[in-house]
């Protein structure tokens, strides 16, 4: 089953955020991990959720979502984006 995971980032330093976005698509491909969504501009049909960059990634499996996410690839990167945003992320299982 596909498993799909869910960011909503609100970037505090800007530059250092732009090495994250260069490092982490090379981080995803052992992983067969691809984005889908990759901070559009969003608008809120309901509710008070007003995201910040939203960006939605796609994986073959759960398992492999989180060999990324917890991954030596992906650490570098990851060390990045929390030290230059506040992140929410979730990770679904879907169809």
């Amino acid at each position: 089953m596909k498993a799909y995971v869910i960011v909503d980032v609100t970037i505090t330093d800007p530059v250092r955020y732009e090495a994250y976005k260069t490092l982490t698509p090379a981080s995803l491909e052992p992983f067969e991990g691809r984005f889908l969504v990759r901070g559009g501009a969003t608008e809120t049909w309901e509710g008070d959720w007003q995201p910040g960059r939203v960006v939605i990634l796609e994986f073959p499996s759960l398992a492999k979502a989180k060999a990324w996410w917890s991954g030596e690839g992906y650490a570098p990167a990851k060390a990045i984006r929390q030290a230059a945003s506040i992140t929410r992320m979730i990770a679904v299982e879907g169809v």
